[in-house]
């Protein structure tokens, strides 16, 4: 909002301290009707929503207001800590001030903590699965080079602590894991797929489940969203192309999930076809 938008959508659990699922809307201007912002937003809300979300968000709202400074100060601190700390660790890499340059940010969030885990020799999808099955840490994100722990206003000198030294164990046991897969990067021009049908158009199509190579050329009928970072690569009604199928071919061989896809292993594809697919009756 600092930056001039006239509205925006926070998710409550992420950037505060709410439950899932409890996200807010900020405005400001005169460019955004707020009663018809509201009753758009009862169009696609449920009318019996959980107290229990709304409640964390007025909680977190109220502790902002009254102690936010303290608060966030506190977590803040810890975070310069332990970014230092992990950053020590031999074949760690904390990723700062370039993050924004390289991806046009507006300012970095201290709170989320990226490392580049390369020089272990190691993917960041091996990584994190080690620390959550030895040391039983579930990280924020993980890709293929990178790990992502993220701090929160509740993390304390103890939990910080439990932290570097799960990573300082997971550096000392790279050596027994696995070397990371590679993985078929396109060009973001190559991401820019052709829609060629509208989207229900080709979700409601007479579909047939064809070999991700032979999918290339052809209209996608099902979503396919990489995680992370949780945005969409394909959606129904775009023409594949070789570069994208091979970037999730190569991704979940690596250890990337796509759990929108209809076989999550990427070895078939939902495609518009010629004979008729399982949900075809089902178009309205």
């Amino acid at each position: 909002m600092s930056c001039g938008a006239d509205v925006c959508v926070v998710s409550v659990h992420k950037m505060g301290a709410g439950f899932e699922q409890g996200s807010v809307f900020h405005v400001q201007g005169d460019l955004v009707d707020r009663t018809r912002l509201a009753k758009c937003a009862d169009l696609l809300g449920t009318t019996s929503p959980n107290v229990l979300v709304l409640a964390a968000i007025d909680g977190w709202r109220r502790n902002m207001v009254q102690e936010g400074h303290a608060v966030l100060e506190r977590a803040l601190d810890l975070s310069t800590h332990v970014r230092r700390e992990i950053d020590a660790l031999p074949g760690f890499r904390v990723l700062g001030e370039e993050l924004v340059a390289a991806e046009a940010s507006h300012d970095l969030d201290r709170l989320q903590i990226l490392a580049d885990v390369s020089e272990l020799g190691i993917s960041g999808y091996d990584g994190g699965d080690w620390l959550r099955e030895h040391e039983r840490l579930d990280l924020g994100l993980f890709d293929h080079s990178h790990i992502l722990a993220s701090l929160s206003l509740a993390d304390d000198a103890t939990t910080a602590q439990r932290l570097l030294d799960s990573l300082a164990r997971l550096g000392r046991s790279a050596g027994e894991l696995p070397g990371p897969k590679p993985i078929s990067f396109p060009e973001p021009e190559d991401l820019e797929l052709e829609p060629v049908m509208p989207p229900r158009e080709a979700f409601f199509a007479d579909v047939e489940l064809v070999d991700a190579r032979e999918a290339v050329g052809r209209i996608a009928a099902e979503q396919l969203t990489p995680y992370p970072p949780g945005i969409p690569v394909v959606v129904p009604g775009e023409t594949l192309n070789e570069p994208v199928v091979e970037y999730l071919r190569s991704g979940v061989a690596a250890g990337m999930v796509v759990p929108d896809a209809t076989d999550r292993t990427l070895g078939k594809i939902r495609v518009v076809g010629p004979t008729r697919g399982p949900w075809a009756d089902q178009r309205s």
